[in-house]
C-alpha cells in the first residue's frame, strides 16, 4: 500500500471528509484529489501535518507499521522529562518508574 491509500484509510476511520482533512492540514483538495486518482504521494513537507491530523506517528504513515509511538514537542515538560531520564543512571530512572506508578491514578 503506498502512502497516500494509507491516508484514505485513516481518512475514512476517523469518519472525515476530504474537504474537512483539506481544511486541517492547510492541503488544497486539488491536490488530495490528484493523490488518489494520479496515486501520488504527498510532499515530504506534508507528512508531519498529516500526522498530526490524522493522530498518527511517521511511522505508521509512512510504513503501516503500528508500533507505539508518542510524538513530543521539543518545547514541552514531556520533552524535558524525557531528557532528563536519559541522563539518569539505571538506579534513578527505575526510582522515576517506580514514582511515577505511585502517582498513577488510572490503577
Amino acid at each position: 500500500m503506498i502512502i497516500s491509500e494509507r491516508i484514505f484509510s485513516y481518512i475514512h476511520e476517523k469518519g472525515m471528509t476530504q474537504k474537512e482533512f483539506s481544511k486541517l492540514t492547510g492541503i488544497s483538495q486539488s491536490t488530495i484529489s490528484d493523490w488518489k486518482t494520479k496515486k501520488t504521494n504527498p510532499a515530504a513537507d506534508k507528512i508531519m501535518c498529516i500526522c498530526e491530523v490524522l493522530h498518527v506517528s511517521p511511522q505508521e504513515l509512512l510504513t503501516g507499521s503500528e508500533q507505539d509511538y508518542i510524538l513530543v514537542n521539543k518545547n514541552s515538560k514531556e520533552y524535558t522529562l524525557i531528557e532528563n531520564y536519559e541522563r539518569f543512571d539505571e538506579e534513578n530512572r527505575l526510582r522515576l518508574l517506580s514514582y511515577t506508578k505511585g502517582l498513577d491514578t488510572n490503577k
